[in-house]
C-alpha cells in the first residue's frame, strides 16, 4: 500500500514563542529567592543567612534583610555590613556570592530575608 501524504491538509498551529529572559533582574530575583529560602529553611534557630561578597580579592560579609530589583538588570540587596546599614546595587551579570550561616544576635529575633517586588511591575 502506497500513501500519498502530499494531499493531506496539514496545518501546524503557530505557537507564540516567548523566550525566558534569564538575564533580567526579575527572573534572577526569583532564582535567588528560591535558593535563599531553601538555605534559610536548613538553618537552626541560632543562625541566619549571610552573604559573603567577593570583589577584587576582598571579602565582605553582609547580613541581608531585603532583596529587590530594578527592571531590568539591577539587583538591590539591603542589610548590614559590620553592624552598619548597607545597600548593594549590582548588575545581574555581576552576581556572585556565597550563602553562608552567621550566628544570630541572641537578644534579637532571627532575621529572615524579605523579598521586595515593586507592585507596579
Amino acid at each position: 500500500m502506497d500513501y500519498n501524504f502530499s494531499r493531506l491538509p496539514i496545518t501546524i498551529p503557530e505557537v507564540p514563542v516567548h523566550p525566558i529572559a534569564y538575564s533580567y533582574s526579575d527572573t534572577q530575583f526569583e532564582v535567588i529567592k528560591r535558593y535563599i529560602e531553601e538555605f534559610e529553611d536548613s538553618l537552626d534557630p541560632e543562625h541566619e543567612v549571610g552573604l559573603l561578597l567577593t570583589n577584587f580579592g576582598q571579602k565582605t560579609l553582609m547580613q541581608v534583610t531585603s532583596i529587590g530589583y530594578e527592571k531590568s538588570v539591577l539587583m538591590i540587596f539591603r542589610g548590614f555590613v559590620e553592624d552598619r546599614e548597607a545597600t548593594l546595587i549590582q548588575h545581574v551579570s555581576q552576581l556572585n556570592f556565597l550563602l553562608t550561616s552567621v550566628p544570630k544576635d541572641p537578644k534579637k529575633p532571627k532575621r529572615k530575608i524579605g523579598f521586595a517586588v515593586d507592585p507596579e511591575d
